[in-house]
């Protein structure tokens, strides 16, 4: 089994849709994944993700089942570094999150003082049984840290969402923290990432992901990533901080 983890193209916050720029990107996402032979499609239910999500459907004359799981990860943390206001729980400085060793445990990080009080454990585990729940209709059932290929295949399936809750997809099939994702890793708008089963064992299934981010359908029309996600490469480029 295939599955294809697809972030949305650059958002319009304010208005949960996508920038100009951003239906530019999900018009040339959609000529690179209308020719795979999908077996189902999935998405968030938030604009931005559906508006991503609109041309690759239009052009395959599909339609993608709405999952509220799929929206971005939702927790608000308080208090963050001495904020005051309320922040998503995965915007950390480095020095902040990385002296905080349980972060970089798969089973202790969520139940870090200012994520349990968030509620992150029980919005964790509602994700990771939304996915769990969409892999065994499709044929694999989580079995502890691998899944049971109770109906092996060669299906490709996809999934429109976010970079957060991307993460946490990550996070849960990999069997890794997902607090080094959120701070380590960036899956630009409308990048692709590809794990693919592998069955070495009959019936015993485990996720590799073969690539991470891929937004080959952009540069291949000499089209820049847009920069969400991101924050500045050096200090000194104002115009990259949004911090």
């Amino acid at each position: 089994m295939k599955l294809i983890i697809i972030r949305h193209g650059d958002p319009d916050y304010e208005h949960d849709s996508l920038t100009e720029g951003g239906f530019i990107e999900a018009e040339l996402l959609s000529e690179k994944i209308k020719k795979m032979d999908v077996t189902a499609f999935y998405c968030s239910p938030l604009g931005r993700a559906q508006a991503t999500s609109k041309p690759t459907l239009r052009k395959m004359g599909r339609e993608a089942e709405t999952l509220d799981w799929l929206r971005e990860f939702p927790p608000q943390i308080k208090g963050k570094e001495g904020a005051e206001e309320l922040s998503c729980c995965w915007d950390w400085l480095p020095t902040a999150w990385t002296v905080i060793p349980e972060f970089f445990d798969k089973d202790k990080w969520m139940n870090v003082p200012v994520y349990k009080e968030a509620g992150v454990p029980e919005a964790y585990k509602y994700v990771c049984d939304g996915l769990d729940t969409l892999l065994e209709k499709h044929g694999y059932v989580r079995d502890g840290l691998v899944y049971r290929a109770e109906r092996p295949n060669e299906d490709t399936v996809v999934l429109f969402c976010h970079f957060g809750l991307e993460c946490v997809l990550l996070s849960h099939i990999l069997n890794i923290s997902p607090v080094p994702l959120w701070h380590g890793s960036c899956a630009a708008p409308t990048s692709v990432t590809t794990l693919v089963t592998e069955e070495r064992r009959e019936g015993v299934a485990y996720f590799r992901m073969g690539s991470f981010g891929d937004t080959s359908h952009l540069y291949v029309k000499d089209v820049e990533p847009a920069f969400a996600a991101r924050f500045c490469e050096t200090y000194y480029r104002k115009d990259q901080r949004h911090d």
